[in-house]
């Protein structure tokens, strides 16, 4: 007789057919816990997908920095390309659709797609921007799709992480490559000078205005306009601007006819915009204008490994220019710089070596050659509390676990649930590791 071919389970059944109609797909309960995934969702990621685990921590695994987990918590919808983890080294692209019951929110549904190779091993020059770290070269792959594309694109990233880079290669990158590449810091200039720049002005408009000026947005017709520290922009410009935005004008101050413009818009901030609009210091209308496309840099601390690489390409250039020659870091040096949290990123990384070339004698890079706020961690002070009791995130700890849960403490605003949640982990694990860590406030 023939065998009977092996019991299918429902679960089999329901995945199997999940697959069919969308591809690789993960279904998250109430709790972010994957309830099911399909066979194509497991070879794509390229991990096996045990039952119940926690979607952010399947999804951002150790990474500090987890817009993912955040949009997921607060549920908000998500798009995004995932680094690299399986073995052919395949960028992954995510996007979450809400599951609903009534006007309740009962789990969540997403769907993945291949995304195309990741760059090649080893380190890479990307339009100025060194780097070996996979979350780097994910990046560089959104860099490339978004930049085809002609709409707005927001920057995150801190201090000095290379947002105008960025924005200069998207730039480089698109249809406007041969138009103008403009470029404005919104929290440079005070109120009215910055209006002026901008949107320029008309003769008469003001004492000392003797003929009509082009502002940047003029000046980067049919070409890129890149608005550093958008959210610094103060309110009544901010209004300006997205009239700007909408209708492709622009009215120079003093003047009553619009100009056609012609312009891509690349914003960056350090700041979270969705913080910025709760609080009333920007404004939600146009936040969704500049935010079609967010691109998020990771932090100089959250790739140590890049640090090394950077050092030297750094070195290289020094010794072009300088009266010292380096020609090698010592290892007691360079165990220094890679613990260090570069709050400044890389552009602190490159004025630490300039103050080194200034500072010591010799081929040798040593310790004493370095800033005494590296040397000795202490100058920054003992970690504060906020005032909420939850630890303050601070970037000076010196165990990575122990930064990251103190950054997304603060980012939720010390809730150990949805702070949990964004880890990956249950409150009960977090205030564990909080005690291990030596990291817990007041409960």
């Amino acid at each position: 007789m023939p065998r009977k071919p092996p019991a299918t389970s429902t679960e089999d059944v329901i995945a199997r057919a999940l697959e069919a109609a969308s591809g690789a797909a993960l279904v998250l309960d109430e709790e972010l816990r994957v309830v099911l995934a399909t066979p194509a969702a497991s070879e794509l990621l390229g991990v096996d997908i045990p039952p119940f685990v926690s979607a952010p921590k399947l999804l951002c695994g150790e990474c500090e920095k987890r817009p993912v987990a955040e949009a997921l918590v607060e549920g908000r919808p998500v798009q995004a390309i995932l680094p690299p983890r399986g073995p052919g080294k395949r960028l992954v692209r995510l996007r979450s659709l809400p599951v609903t019951q009534g006007r309740a929110r009962v789990g969540t549904l997403l769907l993945l797609e291949d995304a195309g190779e990741s760059f090649e091993e080893g380190e890479v020059l990307f339009h100025g921007m060194w780097t070996q770290d996979p979350a780097m070269k994910a990046m560089f792959r959104v860099i490339e799709r978004v930049a085809g594309d002609d709409v707005t694109v927001l920057v995150r990233g801190e201090t000095g992480a290379g947002k105008e880079l960025v924005a200069s290669a998207i730039h480089a990158l698109s249809g406007r490559r041969k138009g103008p590449f403009r470029a404005i810091n919104c929290a440079a200039l005070p109120s009215h000078l910055l209006e002026s720049e901008l949107f320029g002005h008309a003769r008469g408009a003001f004492t000392g205005a003797v003929r009509d000026t082009p502002g940047h947005v003029q000046l980067a017709h049919r070409g890129t306009l890149f608005l550093d520290e958008i959210a610094e922009m103060p309110l009544e410009l901010q209004a300006k601007l997205l009239r700007v935005v909408e209708t492709r004008t622009v009215i120079p101050v003093g003047a009553r006819e619009p100009i056609p413009v012609d312009v891509r818009f690349v914003s960056a901030t350090h700041r979270a915009l969705r913080k910025e609009v709760e609080a009333g210091r920007f404004r939600a209308d146009l936040m969704y204008r500049l935010r079609v496309i967010p691109v998020f840099i990771p932090s100089l601390r959250e790739r140590p490994d890049d640090i090394p690489l950077l050092v030297e390409k750094f070195m290289a250039l020094r010794n072009e220019t300088s009266r010292r020659r380096i020609d090698r870091v010592a290892p007691a040096a360079m165990t220094i710089l890679r613990r260090y949290s570069w709050p400044g990123n890389v552009r602190e990384l490159k004025n630490v070596l300039a103050y080194a070339y200034a500072m010591g004698d010799g081929s040798t890079l040593v310790p004493a050659d370095l800033p005494p706020e590296l040397v000795d961690p202490n100058i920054f002070g003992a970690e504060q509390v906020a005032p909420s009791g939850a630890p303050a995130a601070s970037a000076e700890h010196p165990n990575p676990e122990a930064r990251r849960i103190l950054e997304v403490l603060g980012r939720t605003g010390g809730n150990r649930q949805r702070a949990a949640q964004i880890l990956g982990m249950s409150r009960v694990t977090l205030w564990r590791r909080m005690r291990e860590l030596g990291i817990a406030g007041p409960t």
